[in-house]
């Protein structure tokens, strides 16, 4: 067998979508798996959609997914002289040709054959034939140059996703490989890249199947071997519609900046129209060493954000404290919250994880640890009583000398609401309030233990 040899090929128009990662993890997998190799190329002949913030984007999501490559970036702008050398050789071999026709005559045509009801398509005027006289080229005419399509039997291949695929010639007509001024056509360059590289394995979305006919014909044409298919289906949100930004279709970035782990983002891409039998959480290692084209899913994928959150918690507390607090670390410094004046930051992660589905969520958690906190006058009047002031009182006095650990501070607590008949949420719930600003918390003295004595002090002395 071949090496191994996939590619992943966005358009810098945009940014890198979850499709487009998807796309790119299982070429990335596909090629890992077999000790091949990915490559990143990058389309950028639509001049006035490509930007470089685009480009950049789409190698910062790559970078988060950690899907590096093995050759490239390629840009095709830089593949110019490449395109227009095969250009001519096409011209010289018969397999393309010059068009004239003009963007009004091309009008007119589709007008024509849309009253008669027939498929627009272009009528093959100035396609050469045997025994066809050709019009002599019009002045001031820069012309087109056209793929000469087969015209009998069909184009054909064993999709790797969707099985037998098949087109008949005459459904195509003869594409357009150059324009007028000389730019070079998508289907075209996808074609010599696909062939200059090697590819062995083109795995990509769907939305390319009609492309796919036109591309095994140029390439046949050129004498290339003609690369497996795997066309991916779509992928639809929560609501069973395709995916758009209102379900959350954006960067993947947005992704890192919603407090998500690239860890989870990948095994959650990877059980999107792939499976591995009942396993749903699964290392990056697992994941190459099971992944194959065979369980693809031809039906389309369905977004769950549930799912997401859900695995991106069994994520967040798979992490050693040290990690967690330093991929929190950074969020709270962007709010201008210094970490370094206040708890441990690792105790405080990993005592608010359980939690929390993702890091921003964790943040918000552990950011009253090292900020003033104001309780609301609800919330005070809620908690702190008349019944309650003479145990925060005693409690209060009792802190001052009570061992700073969790199993003493608990004992304090029980010490307390039994001298004055409490039972544990009418001591609790005023502490949590007065010290967070909130009542749900993990357990209360584990929260008193990770405020530190003195601001427990300040904070009871403060309120009562």
């Amino acid at each position: 067998m071949k090496p191994v040899r996939t590619r992943f090929a966005p358009s810098p128009t945009g940014y890198l979508h979850i499709g487009g990662a998807r796309t790119a993890l299982f070429s990335w997998a596909y090629a890992r798996r077999h000790g091949g190799t990915f490559i990143l190329r990058i389309e950028d002949t639509d001049v006035a959609r490509s930007t470089p913030e685009a480009v950049q984007a789409i190698l910062d999501g790559m970078a988060w997914l950690d899907l590096g490559h093995d050759e490239g970036p390629f840009y095709q702008m830089q593949r110019m002289d490449r395109y227009k050398e095969v250009l001519q050789q096409m011209l010289a071999a018969g397999t393309a040709y010059h068009c004239y026709t003009t963007r009004e005559e091309l009008d007119a045509l589709r007008a024509e054959q849309e009253a008669r009801k027939e498929k627009p398509r272009y009528d093959g005027r100035w396609r050469p034939e045997d025994g066809k006289t050709l019009p002599q080229p019009p002045a001031g005419v820069s012309p087109a140059i056209r793929f000469r399509n087969p015209k009998d039997g069909v184009v054909a291949w064993d999709d790797a996703v969707k099985g037998r695929v098949e087109f008949a010639n005459s459904e195509l007509d003869d594409l357009v490989i150059a324009r007028a001024d000389g730019t070079p056509t998508y289907n075209f360059c996808v074609v010599v890249d696909d062939w200059d590289m090697g590819i062995t394995h083109v795995i990509r979305g769907d939305d390319h199947v009609n492309n796919t006919p036109r591309q095994i014909n140029i390439l046949k044409a050129l004498g290339g071997e003609v690369p497996t298919y795997a066309h991916l289906s779509m992928i639809l949100g929560d609501d069973g519609a395709k995916l758009s930004k209102r379900h959350g279709a954006v960067s993947v970035m947005q992704y890192d900046d919603d407090g998500y782990l690239p860890e989870a983002v990948i095994n959650y891409l990877a059980r999107l129209g792939w499976s591995h039998g009942d396993d749903e959480v699964f290392s990056r290692q697992q994941f190459v060493e099971w992944f194959d084209l065979d369980h693809i899913t031809a039906s389309a994928a369905q977004f769950n954000t549930e799912k997401l959150l859900w695995l991106n918690q069994h994520y967040m507390k798979q992490l050693p404290a040290a990690a967690l607090a330093a991929r929190v670390k950074p969020r709270l410094a962007a709010r201008g919250v210094d970490t370094d004046s206040g708890p441990c930051l690792e105790k405080a992660a990993a005592l608010y994880v359980d939690r929390c589905n993702t890091l921003n969520v964790l943040a918000d958690a552990v950011e009253v640890f090292y900020t003033p906190v104001t309780p609301s006058a609800e919330l005070l009047a809620q908690h702190l009583t008349d019944e309650t002031r003479p145990a925060l009182a005693d409690f209060a006095a009792g802190i001052a000398d009570v061992a700073w650990e969790i199993p003493a501070i608990a004992a304090l607590i029980k010490e307390t609401i039994t001298k004055h008949g409490l039972k544990m949420p009418k001591l609790a719930m005023p502490l949590r309030a007065l010290l967070v600003g909130q009542t749900q918390t993990p357990s209360v003295d584990a929260v008193i233990e990770l405020a530190g004595r003195e601001r427990v002090a300040a904070a009871l002395k403060k309120y009562l």
